[in-house]
């Protein structure tokens, strides 16, 4: 999601090695992040793109740009999400938010529609791995106009346990 970066393809969003997340346990410790808020139609996010631009602005006008960049959404409601965008040091005039906590984490792949198919598929392996799941976070790896270039749309679902 970084519009500055000159090191992806796209000078955009850079490609997205599934296998640095798949089956992955990642544990984080105050985790900065700028938190902001979407708003929803039954989970269809309708301004993701204007909050994620003023939010990037930000980021890079503070310096304070994640290298590895992660978006995480908080499906939280029908009419909006919490979106949690990875920092490396205090934006100013942002809402600042820190993650804690082990996530096991699992990558799909393909159009948004499935995710209510993933969703139960991610409970089904934290199950598995006999953990019991608090909170459910989505990493959406690229926008929309980055996974066509790349011809894969990757989604990284991330379960705290």
């Amino acid at each position: 999601m970084n519009k500055s970066d000159k090191n992806s393809e796209t000078g955009c969003c850079p490609r997205f090695d599934p296998k640095m997340w798949d089956g992955k346990t990642v544990v984080w410790k105050n985790k900065l992040f700028v938190k902001d808020r979407v708003f929803s139609l039954f989970h269809i996010p309708i301004n993701f793109g204007g909050v994620m631009k003023r939010n990037i602005e930000k980021i890079q006008s503070a310096g304070a740009m994640d290298p590895n960049i992660v978006v995480l959404s908080d499906e939280n409601s029908l009419w909006g999400s919490d979106v949690y965008i990875s920092v490396k040091k205090n934006v100013p005039d942002s809402n600042m938010a820190k993650i804690s906590g082990t996530f096991i984490c699992k990558v799909f792949e393909g159009p948004y529609k499935n995710i209510g198919d993933w969703v139960k598929e991610m409970i089904i392996y934290v199950h598995s791995k006999s953990k019991k799941m608090e909170k459910m976070y989505f990493f959406y790896t690229t926008c929309p106009k980055c996974a066509k270039v790349y011809g894969k749309n990757y989604v990284v679902i991330l379960a705290k346990i």
